[in-house]
C-alpha cells in the first residue's frame, strides 16, 4: 500500500536496518510471536527506543498491541513497545470466525472519510488516554470504541486497512511521517 503511494520501502531484519528511517509499520499478524521475534533478532529493545524517539510507526491488528502500553489477556513472556496511551484486548471481537468487513467513519484527520474495514481477530481497544486522538471509532453491539488511534508520531488500526485496496489510512501515515521529517510532529 505504502509503495502505491509512492513511498520506498525496506523490510528489517536487523537493528542496523532501523538507521536512516522514516517511519516503520509494524504488521498484523500473532502479537506474543512477533515481540518474541523482535526480542530474539536483537530488535526490540532499539525498535522501542526509536518509536520513543520520535520515529513514526504505524501498526495495523497485531501491531496496535504491540504498541499499546497495556494488554489484557497478554502472555506473560509478551513484550510491548510502548508508544500509544491506550489498554487493548487481544482478540477482543473474537476468533477466527468472527472475523468480519464493515465500512467505518473517519474523524479527526479522517473527517468525512468512509473506511473500509477487515477485522480479523482483532483487538479492542478498552481505553484511551487523554493524549491519543481517535480517528475512527466502532458501534458493535452497542458500544462505541476506537479502532483508529494515533498519539504524536505513533498510529495504530485494530483492523487491517492493507485488505481493502482503500489508501487513506496509510495517506495518512505517509503525513504523519512526512511532518515528523519536517520537525512539526513529534
Amino acid at each position: 500500500m505504502l509503495g502505491q503511494l509512492g513511498a520506498q520501502t525496506v523490510a528489517v531484519k536487523t537493528p542496523a536496518q532501523l538507521d536512516g528511517l522514516d517511519g516503520v509499520v509494524l504488521p498484523g499478524g500473532e502479537s506474543t510471536t512477533i515481540s518474541l521475534l523482535l526480542d530474539r533478532g536483537g530488535l526490540l529493545e532499539p525498535l522501542r527506543a526509536a518509536i520513543a524517539g520520535g520515529l513514526a510507526a504505524f501498526g495495523t491488528c497485531a501491531g496496535l498491541v504491540l504498541l499499546a502500553a497495556s494488554v489484557l489477556d497478554g502472555r506473560p513472556d509478551q513484550h510491548q513497545l510502548g508508544g500509544l496511551d491506550v489498554v487493548v484486548r487481544r482478540n477482543g471481537y473474537g476468533r477466527q470466525l468472527q472475523s468480519f468487513e464493515c465500512v467505518l467513519d473517519g474523524c479527526g484527520a479522517l473527517e468525512g472519510r468512509a473506511l473500509d474495514a477487515v477485522f480479523i481477530r482483532a483487538p479492542i481497544i478498552e481505553s484511551v488516554g487523554p493524549g491519543v486522538d481517535v480517528l475512527s471509532s466502532l458501534n458493535r453491539d452497542g458500544v462505541e470504541r476506537a479502532v483508529l488511534v494515533r498519539q504524536g508520531s505513533v498510529m495504530a488500526s485494530a483492523f487491517h486497512p492493507e485488505l481493502t485496496g482503500e489508501t487513506a489510512v496509510h495517506a495518512l501515515f505517509l503525513e504523519m511521517v512526512a511532518s515528523v521529517r519536517a520537525g512539526s510532529l513529534g
